[in-house]
């Protein structure tokens, strides 16, 4: 049975009704670690809450969200919480589907965890929920058209076209496309996908027994003319994935969080030299900028979940 089409994410959001609606609640839920904050209106954080849990245990999740949640909505009833949640995501149910790299959150109904706060709960998936995050707060604000991109241990895309949030019932963030050949067996068991070449697994996999440091900030500290190597390499790998971005939808703009930032500037232009590279054949699209978040804890995620609260009244 096909289901009702989605409601379009707003971006100009209605006004707050009555004076308890003052604050945002949003939760980030990654393999191994929930993140939440109570936010006012503005964006400004309030609060914050975090926990860790086992990947594979399903009852440390109930702990871990509650733990992180406890301190920031116990006391105070929220607008909404919004969930940034990493992996294969239900919306509509409310329900994340599946996280490779976390078996406990295989199903798990996390709207109806978080019912007991007493708000409206919203879930979609971490990567699209940024690019609610950097329309209102970052470097998206304005734009009509721009991709965000998640860095290190999880990747993945999401993209403003038009003014709209793509989000299709199903779709996926493009950590799964596939990149690179078969000889590369990703967690979810398919090979080549973007996943397996341009996340922190990746990295440490590629300079292990090395000598070379374990970190992307680390390799581009070193003197080493092999760390120098190591990060063109990694460069090359996340252009990989953004290349298709920017053949289908021509965003322009490119903003990167996580672990991208320890990259710095070298690595930030090594990605956009080579999008420029590969789209130069096109006399009417804007030329891609790459950009990379500056914030000293990055909380974009959760910013979008504060926006999802907005945009789905």
């Amino acid at each position: 049975m096909s289901r009702p089409h989605r409601a379009a994410l707003r971006l100009v959001p209605e006004p707050a009704p009555g004076p308890q609606a003052r604050t945002l609640g949003a939760v980030e839920l990654l393999p191994g670690l929930v993140r939440a904050s109570l936010m006012e209106l503005s964006g400004a954080v309030l609060r914050r809450g975090e926990a860790v849990f086992a990947p594979a245990d399903p009852a440390g999740v109930d702990a871990a969200l509650l733990a992180a949640c406890a301190p920031c909505f116990g006391a105070e009833r929220p607008l909404g919480i919004g969930v940034a949640a990493a992996g294969l995501v239900d919306a509509d149910a409310g329900v994340i589907i599946e996280v490779n790299d976390a078996p406990a959150l295989r199903g798990y109904p996390v709207r109806e965890r978080l019912a007991r706060f007493g708000v409206p709960v919203h879930v979609e998936h971490r990567a699209r929920l940024q690019v609610l995050g950097d329309r209102w707060f970052g470097p998206g604000r304005g734009r009509s058209d721009f991709a965000s991109v998640s860095t290190g241990e999880v990747l993945g895309v999401g993209i403003l076209l038009g003014g709209e949030l793509l989000a299709p019932p199903g779709g996926r963030s493009g950590a799964h496309m596939t990149v690179a050949g078969r000889d590369r067996v990703c967690t979810c068991g398919a090979r080549g996908c973007w996943k397996t070449v341009a996340t922190t697994r990746w990295l440490r996999e590629r300079v292990a027994g090395s000598g070379l440091p374990a970190t992307l900030a680390g390799l581009v500290a070193s003197a080493d003319p092999q760390a120098a190597a190591v990060v063109d390499e990694y460069a090359e790998n996340l252009a990989l994935g953004l290349l298709n971005i920017q053949q289908l939808f021509a965003p322009g703009l490119f903003v990167l969080h996580g672990e991208a930032r320890d990259g710095g500037g070298g690595f930030r232009e090594r990605v956009q030299r080579r999008l420029r590279a590969a789209s130069a054949w096109s006399p009417t699209a804007e030329p891609p900028v790459v950009v990379v978040s500056s914030t000293v804890v990055d909380d974009i995620a959760l910013l979008g979940g504060a926006g999802l609260v907005l945009s789905a009244r």
